[in-house]
């Protein structure tokens, strides 16, 4: 305990008299710096007056062994130096001074000397004819000041040790009793001598630090929980032995259990044989991962092993729900499938027709119908691919320019376009309603309208009629096509916006469709934010209605 006070008075007096040395040290010098900057701009004033009038006269008649003074031409030329011979001297234009005099008038600057214990201070004007007139003048540096102190301060010191070391003899004696009394459980409660209080106040501290982590960590404890319990992933922590940690809400939906799984081993919520080598795997790797299937929906697993200064303190396991992900990776094989399929026929159809005209199998009086045949094959071919890059422009999400479409104006447009399909099959058209100004994309409204329009006319029945309507409610849009044709089946109405569905592929081929149309409104309709209703009833008719929820869908 002496040896601690002892050090402590030590160490704080000689803290107190290099801190009262450098502050005093310092004010000193800046204090006659300063005056010597001022007092050294009034003889360069001075000067500067008597050289304006007697010229180099007056500059060898003065005699000084402390103050330098140097006449510089406006091109850098030393004129005149009191110290040393002006033709030996080079060029000065380069000095900091001069350069900044012949800027602004005055300059100023200070230069220290290669042993750090001397500087040179400058002071320098510009006279009227041009040539600038500099006056320096050499000091100390405050290192030379503070090792001609040395002495005193050693003085002082030894001093200050020998004093130190009789009080703290005495003062040990004293405090080692109290601090045998001392609470230290309530330490702001003791009665002690004013030299234990920073003791105390730093227990009293401490404990008030203890309390603010403790409430930290619980308030990180809740941060974390409220982060993982709003998260769709399922998160679980284990510790190294494979025990539950925690386990977020998602988790404990996705493996059927509750809090009271935590502490237990992992292995007991997921006994299966990919979830237990996937584990062993990232204990032993540091990660792994694996698809599997969980409540009828495709989960991907992920494994990473915690390590913190070289130990395995845990494994947190990670699972992500890619059901979307998978049946889109799924439709995408189907779609290439249907495509290729859908390609091949009218190639197929196209090849066949031209390979027995080559071969000359066809007779002269049938070639008009195999030439027939082979440009319907053809056109229902580029339908097919004009239909595919639609569909594929939709897929990427490309900007398209909007403006403000009437829709009822297009509908009248794709009406009259369709009249013709629709009096070879003998159905009526009719459009009412409101005008229905939209801003969107006018090719992908048209096309909207024409497919469900051209489906309406081809699943009809000779004498039947085709309406379009267009409504405006409550700052809404929607447009309505209905028509009294062959209906669609309850268990076909959510799979017709498929791509290549068809509810009777035979009437779909001799209708010419290429099983896109409906796949195309629907991607065209998600595009301006829209929503799709169908009301179909086989044998009486359908009504497929298109809401857009506002006038800039």
């Amino acid at each position: 305990m002496t040896s601690k006070i002892f050090k402590s008075v030590l160490f704080m007096t000689i803290a107190v008299l290099m801190a009262s040395l450098l502050i005093v040290t310092g004010v000193l010098y800046r204090y006659f710096g300063t005056v010597q900057e001022t007092q050294l701009k009034d003889e360069l004033s001075l000067a500067a007056e008597a050289t304006e009038r007697l010229g180099e006269t007056y500059l060898e008649s003065l005699s000084s062994d402390r103050y330098r003074l140097t006449w510089v031409s406006s091109d850098g030329e030393v004129l005149f130096d009191s110290h040393a011979d002006a033709a030996a001297m080079e060029n000065h234009a380069d000095r900091e001074e001069i350069k900044e005099a012949l800027v602004s008038g005055t300059g100023s600057s200070t230069r220290r000397s290669s042993t750090l214990t001397e500087q040179t201070i400058y002071e320098a004007t510009q006279l009227d004819d041009g040539s600038v007139l500099r006056i320096s003048v050499s000091r100390a540096t405050a290192f030379v000041l503070v090792l001609g102190m040395l002495q005193p301060i050693a003085v002082v010191l030894v001093i200050a040790i020998a004093l130190s070391a009789w009080l703290a003899h005495g003062m040990a004696k004293k405090i080692v009793e109290p601090l045998n009394k001392l609470d230290l459980e309530k330490p702001m409660e003791n009665d002690a001598y004013e030299e234990l209080s920073p003791l105390l106040h730093r227990i009293h501290a401490q404990h008030k630090e203890i309390e603010y982590q403790m409430q930290t960590l619980k308030r990180k404890q809740d941060e974390f929980e409220q982060i993982t319990g709003n998260m769709k992933e399922a998160l679980v922590l284990l510790d190294h032995t494979g025990r539950i940690i925690s386990i977020n809400p998602a988790a404990k939906t996705l493996f059927g259990t509750s809090s009271s799984c935590i502490g237990e081993d992992f292995l007991t919520i997921d006994r299966k044989q990919n979830m237990r080598l996937a584990l062993d795997e990232a204990n032993a790797r540091g990660h792994a991962d694996f698809r599997a299937k969980k409540n009828g929906r495709e989960y991907q697993f992920d494994l990473s092993r915690i390590d913190s200064d070289g130990k395995n303190h845990g494994v947190v396991v990670l699972a992500f729900d890619i059901t979307e992900q998978v049946n889109a990776e799924k439709h995408r094989r189907e779609f290439t499938a249907n495509v290729s399929h859908e390609l091949k026929t009218p190639l197929q159809s196209i090849i066949g027709s031209a390979e027995l005209m080559e071969n000359g199998i066809v007779k002269s009086e049938d070639v008009p119908r195999f030439i027939g045949h082979i440009r319907k094959e053809a056109s229902r071919l580029v339908f097919l691919i004009d239909d595919i890059i639609r569909l594929s422009q939709l897929d990427e999400g490309t900007e398209m320019p909007r403006e403000d479409v009437s829709l009822k104006v297009l509908s009248e447009e794709v009406c009259e376009t369709l009249a013709d399909a629709a009096k070879l099959k003998d159905v009526s058209l009719e459009v009412t309603g409101d005008d229905g100004v939209i801003n969107g994309v006018r090719r992908l409204l048209y096309e909207i309208v024409y497919n469900l329009c051209d489906n309406a006319i081809k699943y009809n029945n000779p004498g039947g009629h085709v309406k379009v309507s267009v409504a405006e409610r409550q700052g809404t849009v929607q447009i309505s096509v209905s028509d009294n044709g062959i209906g669609i089946a309850p268990e076909h109405q959510d799979k017709v916006f498929e791509r290549f569905y068809r509810v009777d592929k035979s009437h779909s081929k001799q209708s010419g469709g290429t099983g896109l149309g409906l796949s195309i409104v629907k991607h065209a309709v998600q595009y301006h934010h829209g929503k799709i209703v169908v009301e179909s009833e086989p044998n009486k008719g359908t009504t497929i209605t298109v809401l857009f929820d506002d006038r800039t869908a």
